[in-house]
């Protein structure tokens, strides 16, 4: 499955953006606008309207170009700032409240709003620095110079080409989305899996190159494991964060922050985001799964049936919209603090009011076999809701059976699971492969069935059954 988390591994067009009426640490208003009502507004504040048009195209490109780099880079997000950009020329773009709109400058932004500028091979919007040219020079675009080369016949890109180097393109038409936040919702920790542990790998071994003390992360695959958690605790020593191996949201901005500085994708001197770096796929059919996300949709089916104002889900590992109005809903029913997250206390909470279900009800109105297992193998490394009835029951049944080794519920296919089947499978004369196939599925559920709510004769029974 392709990686597209927008504001990581592609560029949108957010709806709105917030400016800040004055430099970055200065008390000011912040007032959100849409995003083309700001680029039309810093336009008509910055240039002339009687310029060329090819001269207000390619100030207007540039425009575009800055703002988005600020947006794609979380500039100030991610440095705990609560806006987008500012209106200091010192440090961002011209903006005035509530000014009047030039005609054919709002024109112009109607028909190029969402193009911006790359270099060849890079991924952000290119940081496209500019300056009047007259009472202010810079390293990039000199405004009053473009008016010039328009003049004399150059047309936009060629304008663009002269100032930032003829290795640039203009992306067109780019996608246009809602408020973008690149933060995954709920921190991201040892055994989790997804394409945002695989971005923070990538963000994590470049910033490496600068700090040879936090570890390199080896492989880049997605998956949370020893040495990612390693790199995260050193990452969070060197720049002063509570070291707990967990990268929750401080952490995760403070990632972008450094990985932006460290790649300088907020220069002219970037040396970008490489297209070729970005992983195409993650090596795993959970490619879109944080692991207990699936498993939290489950116990989120179950928990509907005995609570009339949670809605059922669908079990795809993704925790949105409408996994979070759910898990709201149970946080509501509970009395517990309406976060819309996994957080530790919904998790704990959701566990056990599962659990007490299933030790109490009868198996068959709670293990919906045709959902969980529909011609899959649970075996070594499998992961999710199956997984997690499978050890479930096979817990319960170790307490009578005590030659089958116990299980403790996490919903991952370990080697302690992968013992308890193969134990479970020579008790009742299955083939003992350790995998629990629609045979060893079934049997499972009846000795269940059996121990729970019936004569528990099945203990004496032997092996040969």
């Amino acid at each position: 499955m392709s990686i597209s988390i927008p504001g990581l591994t592609t560029v949108q067009i957010p709806e709105t953006i917030t400016v800040h009426l004055g430099a970055p640490d200065e008390p000011a208003q912040n007032v959100t606008v849409s995003f083309i009502d700001y680029i039309k507004n810093v336009a008509s504040s910055e240039l002339y309207p009687t310029w060329p048009e090819s001269a207000l195209r390619a100030n207007i490109y540039a425009i575009v170009s800055i703002t988005l780099n600020r947006v794609f880079t979380e500039w100030y997000r991610s440095r705990g700032y609560d806006f987008d950009i500012t209106n200091s020329t010192q440090f961002d773009q011209y903006f005035v409240k509530d000014r009047g709109i030039f005609d054919n400058i709002s024109d112009i932004v109607d028909e190029v709003f969402n193009d911006y500028v790359v270099k060849q091979g890079q991924l952000q919007p290119f940081y496209t620095q500019y300056c009047d040219g007259r009472i202010s020079q810079c390293d990039g675009m000199y405004q009053w110079g473009t008016v010039n080369l328009a003049k004399e016949g150059y047309v936009p890109y060629e304008i663009l080409q002269y100032y930032y180097g003829e290795d640039i393109n203009i992306v067109q038409n780019a996608p246009i989305g809602g408020v973008i936040e690149t933060y995954p919702g709920s921190p991201l920790k040892l055994g989790d899996m997804g394409p945002y542990v695989l971005l923070a790998q990538v963000m994590l071994n470049t910033i490496s190159i600068n700090y040879p003390a936090i570890p390199k992360i080896y492989p880049v695959d997605g998956n949370f494991n020893s040495t990612t958690e390693s790199a995260v605790r050193e990452f969070q020593t060197i720049f002063g964060i509570n070291p707990t191996g967990i990268i929750d949201k401080g952490t995760w901005y403070k990632i972008r922050n450094i990985y932006t500085s460290v790649r300088k994708l907020a220069e002219l001197t970037s040396q970008g985001i490489l297209i070729s770096e970005i992983p195409k796929e993650l090596p795993t059919d959970l490619s879109t799964v944080v692991p207990r996300v699936q498993l939290v949709q489950y116990f989120l089916n179950v928990l509907s049936a005995f609570y009339s104002t949670i809605q059922p889900v669908d079990i795809d590992g993704i925790l949105g919209p409408q996994t979070r109005q759910s898990i709201i809903a149970f946080q509501k029913a509970v009395d517990i603090p309406v976060t819309g997250l996994i957080d530790n206390q919904t998790w704990t909470s959701m566990y056990n009011s599962v659990v007490g279900i299933l030790n109490t009800l009868p198996p068959s109105a709670i293990a919906l076999p045709s959902l969980l297992y529909q011609n899959i193998l649970y075996k070594l490394g499998s992961e999710g809701p199956g997984v997690y009835i499978i050890q479930q029951y096979l817990s319960y049944i170790s307490t009578f059976l005590t030659d089958i080794p116990e299980v403790t519920p996490d919903g991952e296919f370990g080697p302690n699971t992968q013992a308890a089947v193969i134990a479970f499978q020579n008790r009742f004369g299955l083939t003992p492969d350790g995998i629990v196939g629609q045979t060893t599925w079934d049997k499972i559920v009846e000795v269940y069935r059996d121990l729970r709510f019936g004569e528990r004769t099945i203990i004496t029974q032997s092996k040969a059954r």
